[in-house]
């Protein structure tokens, strides 16, 4: 489970860039032909998804899709599953050859720009069931709904309560997160013993979209952001101001004061365990081996308040209907019926991901209030913030990621900040992504 969740938050920068590469050449309403109607007069309905090699989440699914098929004979559903690695690309293949399903998955960064390229039609008569979901967990374009997930997971820190308690560091806490000083101070500490030699691990090896999903919500939390998120047109200002020059001067302090790796481990999760670093920053994900290795002794942390609140990356893999579908009202039908709070909790426990919504919640024990993964939940509640809604996403996270690295390397911060402007700027505009 731990690397499938990882690998699906690594391809993401490839599938993404992948779509805004070929969204244009396959915008606007095409036709299908992998769904029609059987002898017996049951229309059916192709359904594909990412899942082909995960066992857990594809099962998941499929007891969905025979519970809808049962509930009824005017639809089936069909499932194909794909390996994660070619899925995007037989997506955006589909889209260009008029042969998309009618049902299908999507990661959530990837819907602007898959509405925007004409893939995805908005769900209908959902508004009041998704209102009860976690916000990371529907994907918009343009304030409408087009897609819904069962699960998200959450960025947070991992720390041992005898190495803080040993260093005098105060336990963080949702409602009393370190402030940046104090955050700073505890890398000090650590680092000044002796004991690590990078006491703070955030995965710095990992690439693709880790850097956005991982780094933005920093950025976020000193005040910038990607972009300008009241219109879209530009990232000037919130990119490239004071806020962000601070941003990118601190992360790159992180490296210069051996506080960091500039390119960390092949896994994170490991060395921490092993015993390389004091603090890791990870996802929920690696809350089953971190507590295997320290049980009662690990502390889930939120991420420091650099000064505009703690924030954490939001959106994973959702679930969308194609605007070409033959049969739009039977699979908004099934939309509708997939999305019952107990295939919400029974698809999250499969996964061990956070249940989208407090009733599905409740029926997960380790999500109930109280449960020992309840703490990711709150953190998902609390700081979730959504990548930026825009068809542009692709290219923003790619610019981004690439300019983080820069910096984390040396490159001047309001330089590079500057140039990464210009660039996200331009293709937003060049596409009309805001039009």
């Amino acid at each position: 489970m731990t690397t499938g969740i990882i690998k699906k938050v690594a391809a993401a920068g490839v599938a993404a860039a992948l779509s805004v590469s070929l969204g244009a050449c396959a915008k606007g309403g095409s036709s299908t032909t992998n769904q029609g109607t059987s002898a017996n007069g049951t229309t059916e309905l192709a359904m594909w998804t990412h899942n082909a090699g995960n066992e857990e989440e594809l099962g998941a699914i499929t007891a969905i899709v025979d519970d809808f098929n049962a509930s009824q004979t005017k639809y089936k559903v069909n499932i194909q599953a794909f390996p994660q690695d070619s899925y995007n690309q037989s997506v955006v293949a589909a889209a260009a050859s008029k042969k998309l399903p009618c049902i299908l998955d999507t990661d959530g960064p990837n819907v602007p720009n898959w509405a925007w390229a004409g893939y995805l039609a908005p769900l209908e008569g959902l508004d009041d069931t998704l209102g009860k979901f976690l916000p990371s967990t529907v994907g918009k374009y343009k304030d409408q709904n087009y897609s819904y997930g069962y699960y998200d997971v959450a960025l947070a820190m991992f720390s041992r309560k005898s190495v803080l308690e040993k260093h005098g560091i105060r336990i963080p806490t949702v409602d009393q997160p370190w402030t940046q000083a104090e955050f700073d101070g505890a890398l000090k500490k650590l680092k000044d013993s002796g004991e690590y030699a990078y006491p703070l691990d955030i995965a710095t090896g990992s690439t693709g979209e880790w850097w956005p999903y991982a780094y933005s919500p920093m950025l976020q939390s000193f005040g910038g952001d990607l972009i300008d998120r009241t219109d879209f047109k530009s990232a000037d200002g919130v990119l490239n101001g004071p806020e962000a020059v601070a941003w990118a001067t601190w992360f790159r302090s992180l490296v210069t004061n051996e506080w960091v790796a500039a390119k960390s481990g092949a896994d994170s999760t490991k060395d921490f365990v092993n015993g390389q670093s004091a603090i890791l920053y990870n996802g929920s994900w690696s809350a089953k081996d971190a507590r295997a290795a320290f049980g009662d002794d690990l502390v889930v942390l939120p991420p420091p308040d650099l000064g505009h609140g703690p924030k954490i990356g939001g959106g994973s893999w959702q679930w969308a209907v194609s605007s070409s579908c033959s049969a739009p009202e039977g699979a908004m039908e099934y939309m509708k019926f997939a999305a019952q709070d107990k295939y919400v909790a029974s698809v999250a426990e499969a996964t061990r991901t956070i249940p989208a919504t407090d009733a599905a919640a409740n029926q997960v024990e380790a999500f109930k209030p109280g449960g020992e993964d309840d703490i990711f939940r709150q953190f998902a509640k609390e700081f979730a913030v959504v990548r930026p809604e825009t068809p542009g996403y692709p290219f923003i996270a790619t610019e981004f990621a690439k300019t983080a690295q820069d910096i984390i390397n040396g490159a001047d911060p309001q330089q590079a900040l500057d140039q990464a402007v210009l660039n996200i700027d331009a293709n937003q505009q060049s596409n009309n992504y805001f039009e």
